[in-house]
C-alpha cells in the first residue's frame, strides 16, 4: 500500500523564518524583529507564580485575557479570539473562510506563512507585486485592477510588511478594506509588528473592526514583548467572524501560564512596546546615517524598525553577506526564501545604540574585505 498525502501538500516546501541566532554561540541576532528591550523584568515572577495553576486545564475561552484586551482597545470580548501565537490565527483563517479552488491575493514579498496556509487549504494564489520603484508600498490602483479582474475570497496585508518594513497609512488600509467589502473579499490584516512602530496609534485598524463585515486583524505578544517562546496571539474582528474562527481553535490552545502572562502584560505593561518603538525610531535614523556614511546601500530610512536592503550595488548576494556577517558575530536574514528575485536582499533589525554601532562596525569590516 502506497500512502499519499493530499495533493495540496505534494510540492509544499517548509517555510523559512529568521530568529535562529540562538542556535549559534556568541552571535547577535539581527535577523529577528523582536523588541530589543526584551520582555518586562517582571515576566519571570509572573511565570513562577502561574506555575501553581498548571495542574488544571486552562480556560478554553481565555475569557480573562479577552476581557483585558477588550478594555484596553475599547471593544468587546466578543471581538476577540485567542491563538497559540498569531501563527494559529494565520493557520485557522483559510481553513474557515477559504474553500479549495478559491482565489486569494497575496502581496509579494511578504510573510511566507500566508502562502503556506492558503496552499494547505487548497487556494489558488495570485500575487500583488510590491515594487522597488514604489518603495515596496502597495499601489492601490494596481491592487484594485487585480481585485476587479475576478472574485477573490480574501486578500492579505501585513502592516508593517515583513520583510520590507514599509507601513501603509490607516487611510489607505480603510480604502482597501472598503473596496474589498464592496467586492465580497475578506481582508486579513496582520498587525503583529505594528506595536513596535512609533505611529501605531494613528495606523492601527483595531478600533475600527466594527465598521466592516470583512476585516480580521491578527495580533501577537511575540514581537512586542520579545517572548517568542510563549505562544500568545489573538484575532480581532466582528463577532460573526470571531465565532467562526473559534470553531477551529485547538482545545486549550493557550496554556494557563500564557494566559496569566498575557493578562498581566495587557493590564500593566502595554507601555513597554511603545517605549521601545519610540527609542527605535530615534536609533533607526542614527543607524541609517552611519550605514550611509560607510557606503552601505541601505536605501531610505525605514518606516518601521527593520530594513530590507538590496546588496546588488556592492556585488553581494544575501547568502554571502549573511556568511560574512556571521564571521563578524552578527546574523542577518538572507531574503532569498521570499523568491529568487530577492537573492541579493537581506533584512536586519534596529536595536539599541551600543549594539547598532557594533553592527555598523561589522558591516564596515565586510565592506573593507571587499575593497569598498
Amino acid at each position: 500500500m502506497q500512502i499519499e498525502p493530499r495533493k495540496e501538500l505534494a510540492d509544499l516546501p517548509p517555510t523559512v523564518h529568521g530568529g535562529q541566532g540562538w542556535r549559534l554561540a556568541g552571535i547577535e541576532d539581527y535577523s529577528q524583529n523582536l523588541n530589543p528591550m526584551g520582555p518586562p523584568e517582571i515576566l519571570g515572577e509572573i511565570v513562577a507564580k502561574s506555575v501553581a495553576d498548571a495542574g488544571h486545564y486552562p480556560d478554553a475561552s481565555c475569557l480573562g485575557v479577552r476581557e483585558k484586551l477588550a478594555k484596553y482597545y475599547g471593544i468587546a470580548p466578543e471581538n476577540i479570539c485567542m491563538g497559540a501565537g498569531s501563527s494559529e490565527i494565520i493557520r485557522n483563517f483559510p481553513h474557515v473562510f477559504i474553500r479549495p479552488g478559491d482565489s486569494v491575493l497575496l502581496p509579494t514579498p511578504s510573510f511566507a506563512e500566508y502562502t503556506q496556509q492558503c496552499r494547505i487549504a487548497g487556494a489558488q494564489i495570485d500575487y500583488l507585486p510590491l515594487r522597488a520603484e514604489n518603495d515596496f508600498h502597495i499601489d492601490v490602483d494596481e491592487l484594485f485592477k487585480i481585485l476587479e479582474s475576478k472574485h477573490y475570497a480574501a486578500m492579505y496585508i501585513c502592516n508593517p510588511n515583513n520583510p520590507t518594513g514599509r507601513v501603509e497609512s490607516r487611510e489607505k488600509i480603510m480604502k482597501i478594506v472598503s473596496r474589498c467589502e464592496e467586492l465580497g473579499t475578506m481582508v486579513f490584516l496582520d498587525e503583529t509588528l505594528l506595536a513596535l512602530v512609533a505611529e501605531v496609534s494613528s495606523v492601527s485598524m483595531i478600533k475600527y473592526v466594527g465598521q466592516f463585515t470583512n476585516l480580521i486583524i491578527a495580533e501577537s505578544y511575540t514581537k512586542s514583548f520579545a517572548i517568542p517562546g510563549m505562544r500568545i496571539g489573538y484575532a480581532i474582528s466582528n463577532p460573526d467572524i470571531i465565532r467562526e474562527m473559534e470553531k477551529v481553535n485547538l482545545p486549550w490552545n493557550v496554556g494557563t501560564v500564557e494566559q496569566t502572562v498575557a493578562a498581566h502584560l495587557t493590564e500593566y505593561e502595554m507601555d513597554h512596546p511603545l517605549e521601545a518603538a519610540l527609542d527605535m525610531r530615534k536609533e533607526s535614523k542614527v543607524m541609517h546615517s552611519q550605514l550611509e556614511i560607510i557606503g552601505f546601500p541601505v536605501g531610505p530610512v525605514s518606516d518601521s524598525f527593520f530594513y530590507f536592503v538590496d546588496l546588488a550595488p556592492i556585488g553581494l548576494t544575501g547568502a554571502s553577506f549573511k556568511d560574512r556577517m556571521l564571521k563578524e558575530g552578527f546574523m542577518v536574514r538572507d531574503c532569498a526564501s521570499f523568491g529568487p528575485q530577492y537573492e541579493s536582499f537581506v533584512r536586519f533589525c534596529v536595536k539599541d545604540r551600543e549594539r547598532n554601532e557594533r553592527f555598523v562596525k561589522a558591516v564596515e569590516n565586510v565592506l573593507a574585505s571587499l575593497g569598498l
